[in-house]
């Protein structure tokens, strides 16, 4: 069949958008890049160039017509409206799975989901426990688990975990999400501004307006969800929140009725072919050119605006958005400090323990306990051993754990001391959980094999 692009040079560009298309679809290379910019991060804080980079992060940003100016740091900037963005994402992924995916059979979802309970109870209450009567504020650092680490981690192990098992964990992850964007929203926003939470709400009529009139393009969401981001920013309540709120307004519909489509494209391919003059410039052939944009104007709008919108900004999320976060809120400067005081800071033992063991006790036990009471069932292909992997690497809580470290510690060397937990247990479960995974594979073929084994010596 031959090809529709005529030039060599245009396949060549096709061909290689492809293979990017493959490397930023790579969930283990999303992962891989966060991870070096939070090294990076690390050693930029503990070299020369630490008080520049601070000095640069504090710097305002700010934008004024007239009278009005609105003004932020970089470090804000990226705080809160990046992250928006980053949550914007957040928000389109719970919204279909809610549409098409695990969270809309809740029988299903209920054991993940209430799994995900567990994992967020746990590790509040390990860190309460070590840190009574004193920062007990900062209870809700280790309950988060960051998805896109800790399926890129999990993405290394190949065939030792099962299709099934990656989708409990997503689930798990994604109420996980939910779960850390209801506990940002109640506690830890400041108090509300009644002026701006009230624009706030009146910006979501607009988007909910807008929604009903079902309009079909992306713009218009977009730049109301601009405007209710600076109402959030404004209000107390945090920021980050406008882009969940924005996703669950995109349509998750096509305004094209796709049962008609095949016709239609076949009455336009005719109409293509008979206005089509092979011996004419393509620019001189305006009824040609015409129909063909009336053809891509239509398919443009055969996605939805939830799946294009995630289309557009998946890729600056992973690739540039998470690893500026994690630059930017990695600085974890340790020469100055002295190491024996942090380690033995209840904050630093309350997060680093609430993640490394308070995640797996609390999904391990909660799923145990359902399955057991016969409330549910494993999935198939779902074994103990890959539960257990599940609720270890449920710890690789980055992004989330360093956002909420951020708003719950007033105090800089409370942040310090969190930052520096949430690397050294993401980093612990991590390794732990990718060292059981192979131990348990391990274990699982020898037993294997003696089975084999045991079967051949009976037939002969």
């Amino acid at each position: 069949m031959a090809s529709i692009y005529g030039e060599p040079a245009v396949i060549r560009r096709i061909e290689q958008r492809s293979a990017v298309h493959k490397v930023t679809s790579n969930g283990t290379i999303a992962a891989a890049v966060m991870v070096f910019a939070a090294i990076a991060a690390v050693i930029t804080a503990n070299s020369p160039a630490f008080e520049v980079v601070e000095e640069v992060l504090h710097a305002p940003l700010s934008l004024g017509i007239g009278p009005a100016t609105f003004s932020i740091s970089i470090e804000g900037f990226v705080n809160d409206f990046l992250m928006a963005i980053f949550f914007l994402l957040v928000g389109i992924e719970l919204k279909y799975e809610m549409t098409v995916g695990q969270l809309r059979k809740p029988r299903q979802a209920a054991l993940p989901m209430l799994a995900a309970v567990g994992g967020v109870a746990a590790p509040a209450v390990i860190y309460l426990a070590l840190n009574a009567g004193g920062a007990v504020h900062g209870w809700a650092t280790p309950i988060a688990t960051d998805i896109a680490f800790a399926l890129g981690v999990m993405s290394l192990l190949g065939d030792r975990i099962a299709p099934a098992t990656k989708v409990f964990f997503q689930t798990l992850a994604i109420a996980d999400d939910i779960l850390a964007i209801v506990v940002i929203a109640l506690f830890y926003g400041q108090t509300p501004n009644v002026a701006w939470v009230a624009a706030s709400l009146g910006v979501v009529i607009v988007l909910w307006i807008i929604a009903r009139m079902k309009v079909y393009s992306a713009k218009p969401y977009m730049l109301v969800g601009l405007v209710l981001w600076v109402c959030m920013y404004n209000s107390g309540i945090h920021a980050t929140l406008a882009g969940v709120i924005l996703a669950f307004f995109l349509p998750a519909r096509s305004d094209v009725r796709l049962s008609k489509l095949g016709n239609w494209l076949d009455a336009r391919a005719r109409e293509l072919d008979d206005t089509y003059d092979d011996e004419s410039h393509v620019l001189g052939q305006h009824d040609f050119t015409t129909a063909a944009v009336r053809v891509e104007r239509v398919m443009h709008h055969v996605t939805p605006p939830l799946e294009r919108m995630e289309r557009y900004i998946s890729v600056p999320v992973n690739f540039v958005i998470l690893p500026i976060f994690a630059f930017v809120n990695a600085q974890v400067r340790i020469v100055d400090m002295d190491l024996a005081t942090i380690i033995a800071d209840p904050v630093t033992k309350g997060v680093y323990f609430g993640a490394v063991l308070g995640k797996p006790i609390g999904i391990i036990l909660v799923t145990w306990l359902l399955v057991h009471i016969g409330f549910a069932k494993l999935p198939k292909h779902v074994d103990w051993p890959q539960i257990i992997a599940v609720g270890i690497m449920g710890g690789l809580g980055f992004t989330m754990s360093i956002l909420i470290s951020g708003l719950a510690f007033p105090d800089p060397s409370e942040v310090m001391a969190a930052k520096c937990a949430i690397l050294a247990g993401s980093v612990t479960s991590a390794i732990l959980g990718l060292l059981f995974v192979h131990v348990a594979s391990a274990v699982r073929e020898r037993r294997e094999a003696r089975e084999h084994a045991i079967d051949l010596d009976d037939e002969s």
